[in-house]
């Protein structure tokens, strides 16, 4: 248990020597002979035999009528190749695992499928592309990879069963790798090849920009400026872990109060926790789910996943699988903390049909507070609605006991034919409401129409697993399994008034998103079956402040970003990169367990000291909370 920061960042210089074994210095000399032999096949000097040669391979590689520029396929691909040793121990290190061999791209049936480029065949879902590297990395092109660019030192490191980085001899060679890798990417994803039309297929002429961030219009992200920074501080000095307490144990997830209280839901029922400026305490109370269950409850008594504060923070409503694994579920069980009963059951119904809902959130950010509350949202996979505890006459509904679960009214919303696969959704704090997809679409719906989205993005092809955004809806953050996506949702109309894609169309001026990243060594760390989830910002219900941090977990890592730093266009790690920006300079909080969620406490609880307010990391058996000092980490 304890902290970390990014641990890859400056490992290697731009001196070759950092990068070297003892072995490989002794055969320094050997080394640069065949690389100068390789530099002088491909010059004018080279002899009429060798040319002679080119020339055949690359008249029958001509004849292939292979996807991608023949002159990409006729080069040697020459490269070294390295291998991290040690993990994060103080041992660690990069060796070199081969001098100088070479890597090609192939198109394979399966894993097991023969080396051999294959006819390109668009539309045949069963071929992809992987990167295979002389005889030791064959490693499916994807996401999974966590590819990162050194564009100073020609470098990029990858994740496949282990932690590997090759470094190209040329600046083109590099570029080159790069154009290929991306193009592989997009097939792999989208199933179709990597031209123009293709990609504007999938993009549409607004989002090219996604895709080609270099024409894509960043004016919105100039405004953030980078603080200037002391001298960089200890890691146990900028992130304190102030507490720690044994949960009731099977803890399923987190509900943060921002008011006295907060609350963990385990199997046996809801720890009561208090909110205090330096983190969340056991107040030893503890609220049982079977307190005055209804006689013959059609809803299922499943542990819940999902709960939501309501009321002043005075109720809890809960949701239960239906089945296990599914998140889908029939209706919700309303508690009243105060009394720690359960007092209403509610069943979800449409036009006298039972539905299901595989999510539920508050009508805004901060309308928990509220406590005539009586409304809130439900997300399926392709229904979005707001749920109303009155009924028709605006009369709160009570259970009747022994009798039927109440039907909860249906007071708006839409239910799309198919084709949405809605997966999550956030609220803004005038109720706008963002939707994430299983195909990577993050959808914008304005506070009064949830029939039609103001703004659709195409996303990257990764499934939205959990959405948030701030309080003033400037900016989304969508999680996937293997990093975050940020997306500034700020454009000028033609009138030249600023506005966000919540309430109007964006039109071709969108700003490419930032990606946030862990590195290749830091993921291969967190675990090959570890993925993402639960992405936040901090929590502001202010209108006119700023969130500060953005969280999220990932296996034992609780992973923590400056938002600040994120938007600013000039930062450091978006220098010498291709394609969309992705941002490296993270914390991580590390525990001896899996994390189920971590979040920041509502800004009511920063103090002076610490602008911030603490974080708090829920895991199966404990709670813990940290609190991040004034002073920013170097990334």
């Amino acid at each position: 248990m304890g902290t970390s920061q990014s641990r890859e960042g400056k490992e290697f210089s731009d001196t070759e020597s950092e990068y070297q074994s003892e072995e490989e210095e002794e055969e320094e000399e050997e080394e640069e002979f065949h690389y100068d032999a390789v530099e002088r096949q491909e010059t004018p000097q080279a002899t009429s035999s060798s040319k002679k040669t080119l020339d055949e391979i690359d008249s029958k590689l001509k004849s292939l009528k292979l996807k991608y520029p023949s002159n990409s396929q006729t080069t040697l691909n020459t490269v070294k190749l390295y291998l991290h040793i040690g993990g994060d121990s103080p041992n660690a290190k990069w060796i070199v695992s081969d001098k100088l061999t070479s890597y090609k791209f192939i198109k394979t049936n399966g894993p097991d499928d023969s080396d051999s480029d294959h006819d390109d065949k668009e539309g045949d879902g069963n071929s992809f592309w992987v990167l295979k590297v002389g005889s030791k990395v064959k490693a499916r092109i994807s996401t999974e990879m966590q590819l990162k660019m050194f564009g100073d030192q020609r470098r990029v490191d990858f994740v496949n069963n282990g932690v590997w980085a090759l470094r190209f001899f040329s600046e083109e060679e590099y570029r080159t790798f790069l154009s290929l890798f991306q193009d592989c990417l997009f097939e792999n994803v989208h199933g179709l090849n990597a031209t123009e039309e293709n990609k504007l297929k999938i993009y549409s002429k607004e989002f090219i920009g996604w895709l080609k961030p270099e024409i894509a219009d960043d004016s919105m992200w100039e405004d953030a400026v980078e603080e200037k920074e002391e001298e960089p501080v200890r890691v146990n000095q900028d992130l304190l872990e102030e507490f720690e307490e044994a949960a009731n144990g099977g803890v399923q997830s987190l509900s943060l109060g921002a008011l006295d209280n907060s609350f963990l839901v385990n199997e046996l029922g809801v720890q009561v926790l208090r909110n205090y400026n330096k983190g969340v305490y056991g107040k030893g109370i503890c609220v049982k789910f079977d307190s005055n269950r209804s006689e013959g409850s059609s809803l299922e008594q499943s542990t819940p996943k999902k709960a939501m504060l309501m009321r002043a923070e005075t109720n809890m409503m809960l949701m239960s699988p239906l089945k296990e694994g599914k998140p889908h579920s029939t209706g919700i069980k309303q508690l009243d903390i105060e009394t720690g009963k359960i007092v209403t059951e509610w069943k979800f119904e449409k036009d006298g049909t039972d539905i299901t809902m595989r999510d539920i959130t508050n009508d805004t950010k901060g309308s928990q507070l509220d406590p005539s509350e009586s409304t809130f949202l439900g997300l399926d996979d392709n229904r979005l609605c707001q749920w109303d505890m009155r009924d028709r006459r605006g009369i709160v509904q009570n259970i009747v006991k022994g009798g039927d679960s109440p039907v909860l009214n249906w007071s708006q919303g839409h239910q799309f034919s198919r084709g949405t696969n809605f997966q999550c959704f956030a609220s803004t704090g005038d109720g706008s409401i963002v939707i994430g997809s299983r195909d990577g679409k993050i959808r914008l719906y304005s506070k009064t129409s949830m029939r039609q989205a103001k703004t659709a993005f195409p996303g990257l092809g990764s499934p939205i697993t959990h959405v948030d955004v701030t309080y003033d809806g400037k900016w989304v953050l969508g999680t996937t399994d293997t990093y975050l996506i940020l997306i500034c949702t700020l454009f000028t109309d033609k009138d030249g008034k600023t506005k966000t894609g919540f309430g109007g169309r964006m039109g071709n001026k969108i700003p490419a998103p930032r990606l946030l990243k862990l590195t290749p060594l830091d993921s291969h760390l967190a675990g090959a079956n570890n993925k993402f989830h639960g992405g936040h910002f901090s929590w502001v219900t202010e209108n006119g402040k700023q969130e500060r941090h953005l969280v999220v977990t990932v296996g034992k890592f609780s992973v923590i970003w400056d938002f600040q730093r994120v938007k600013n266009s000039a930062h450091d790690c978006y220098r010498n990169q291709h394609g969309l920006k992705s941002c490296y300079c993270y914390k991580i909080v590390l525990k001896d367990e899996s994390i189920v969620e971590s979040r920041f406490m509502h800004e009511n609880y920063a103090v002076s000291d610490s602008p911030e307010a603490p974080l708090v990391v829920a895991t199966p058996m404990k709670v813990s909370s940290i609190s991040l000092s004034g002073k920013r980490s170097r990334g």
